[in-house]
């Protein structure tokens, strides 16, 4: 049964309608689907596997195929429609995953921030092309969006927070110096600054690319200041990637990306950062005509962000809450979140500008921009 990549007997297997939905769209026979399977498997040295047209059927009958395969249709569908298809996308159980754990519910832990990132990056880089699959990709939305983005709030744990130092023997080999992180650090200003000029697809690569070498320093000792600093790397780049996807229509991507920015700017304990990818959440929701849930992902960064964020960073949240007050047909409760925006940012001193490179493009300008958008769609939804 394991060299045919089956996953054991389930008296009541149900038809996998996702892996089922992705297999019809693909265009493929069951006997191509099965020989691309064995030749991938070859590949990676996985030689013991050998699926035929009946395996297949089992799958899309229900059956859960055990590892490596899982994978490798992730990563043929991948490659087949353009965007990244992830194991949960399929229908199928990823390796050390809860089954209950999918799509933006990922576990709120340091560890497996890093494993998600630096899989989904991993898959993100192997496309060879870009494709649009436009609605057929179901975006997390409603409760399903929300709740688990709720756990922001939770306070990270004392055992967390207080993670022994390796010792010296144990990180000669991964620790990164000052003069690196900085430069690290300097590279993903530069990286935002591509996207300002130049938008989201033709850096897009350049920054998943650094995106995945980041979380393989994640992977090894490093004392838990650099830590601190790589998770905050991985969160502005995971925006940024996130952010991109956006920019070229990949909205399913972008939600994901979003969604780990948003857990690694929790390892790093920064809570104004944590609003801000919070606010960009909030705009592609906006975009995607869910007011309600851009609006619960804008309180959702207030609260969290309300004894820390800087006037600059609150401006903005007010002006994106103006929007979505606006996008919902409430004039009241969009007049009055232009009115706060105005009045936080009158405390922003721009000679002696303390906030972080990801928000200072919010300018008087940008906010004026942002406040005519809410009038103008103010204007529509009335």
């Amino acid at each position: 049964m394991g060299g045919n990549g089956g996953g054991g007997t389930n008296a009541e297997k149900r038809p996998n309608e996702l892996l089922g939905s992705w297999f019809v769209r693909s265009g493929w026979s069951k006997g191509e689907l099965a020989r691309q399977v064995n030749r991938r498997a070859r590949q990676l040295g996985a030689n013991h596997i050998s699926t035929d047209t009946s395996r297949v059927r089992r799958w899309l009958d229900g059956e859960n195929p055990r590892e490596p395969i899982p994978r490798i249709l992730s990563e043929l569908f991948s490659e087949r429609f353009g965007c990244v298809v992830a194991v949960e996308d399929l229908g199928l159980r990823a390796a050390h995953q809860a089954p209950s754990v999918s799509g933006v519910d990922l576990p709120w832990t340091g560890p497996q921030t890093v494993a998600q990132i630096s899989e989904y990056s991993r898959s993100d880089l192997m496309l060879a092309r870009r494709g649009f699959l436009g609605s057929s990709l179901a975006l997390a939305a409603g409760p399903a969006l929300i709740e688990p983005m709720q756990r922001w709030l939770v306070p990270t744990s004392l055992a967390q927070q207080e993670e022994p130092e390796p010792p010296a023997s144990a990180r000669r080999g991964g620790r990164l110096s000052k003069p690196e992180l900085d430069l690290l650090e300097s590279t993903t200003v530069m990286f935002r600054q591509w996207d300002a000029q130049c938008g989201g697809g033709l850096r897009r690569k350049a920054v998943v690319g650094q995106l995945h070498e980041v979380t393989d320093l994640l992977q090894e000792p490093q004392p838990a200041a650099t830590t601190k600093r790589l998770f905050k790397v991985a969160a502005e780049l995971a925006e940024l990637a996130g952010w991109m996807s956006y920019d070229v229509g990949l909205q399913p991507t972008a939600q994901k990306y979003f969604v780990l920015a948003l857990h690694a700017s929790k390892e790093a304990g920064d809570k104004p950062l944590g609003s801000y990818i919070l606010s960009s959440m909030s705009r592609q929701m906006i975009h995607l005509g869910r007011p309600d849930d851009a609006l619960e992902l804008i309180h959702l960064a207030q609260y969290g962000s309300r004894d820390c964020a800087s006037p600059r960073t609150q401006s903005m949240l007010y002006a994106m809450e103006a929007r979505a007050y606006a996008n919902m047909g409430q004039p009241g409760k969009c007049k009055r979140a232009v009115r706060m925006a105005e009045d936080t940012f009158s405390d922003v001193h721009e000679w002696d500008d303390p906030d972080p490179d990801w928000i200072r493009f919010f300018s008087q300008a940008e906010l004026y921009g942002e406040n005519s958008h809410s009038y103008r769609d103010l204007a529509y939804v009335a």
